[in-house]
C-alpha cells in the first residue's frame, strides 16, 4: 500500500499569465516558449522549475504557464529575455500570477 503525499510537502505552484506582443499572429507558440524560457534557465533549474505549458488563447495572444513558485522570478526574467520566435521580432510581457488556475485565466485571459 503506498501513502499519499501530504499536501504541506507538495511543491506549490503558480500560472503565470504572459502576452506576445508583436506585428505578426501567431498561432499556438507556448511549446515554443517554454523551450526558450528553459534554455534561459538552464539544464538543471529547468528540471527544478518543472516548466508547462498549460493554455495559449491566440485571439487575445495570451498564454499560461505553470511554474514551481521557487523558480517564479527567474521565469519571468527569461521572458523578458525573449526577443525571436520564428525568425520575427517579439516582446513578451508577464500580465500575472496566481495559484488558481481558473482565477488566471478568469482575470488575465477573459475578455
Amino acid at each position: 500500500m503506498v501513502k499519499q503525499l501530504l499536501p504541506s510537502l507538495k511543491e506549490k505552484k503558480r500560472y503565470v499569465v504572459y502576452e506576445i506582443m508583436s506585428k505578426k499572429k501567431f498561432k499556438n507558440m507556448s511549446r515554443e516558449i517554454v523551450k526558450k524560457a528553459n534554455s534561459f534557465l538552464g539544464l538543471f533549474e529547468s528540471a527544478e522549475a518543472g516548466l508547462q505549458n498549460i493554455d495559449f488563447n491566440e485571439k487575445m495572444q495570451r498564454g499560461v504557464l505553470r511554474v514551481g513558485v521557487n523558480k517564479l522570478d527567474k521565469l519571468k526574467m527569461s521572458l523578458a529575455l525573449i526577443n525571436k520566435l520564428n525568425d520575427e521580432e517579439v516582446t513578451l510581457h508577464t500580465i500575472g500570477v496566481s495559484g488558481i488556475l481558473k482565477k488566471a485565466k478568469n482575470k488575465y485571459m477573459a475578455g
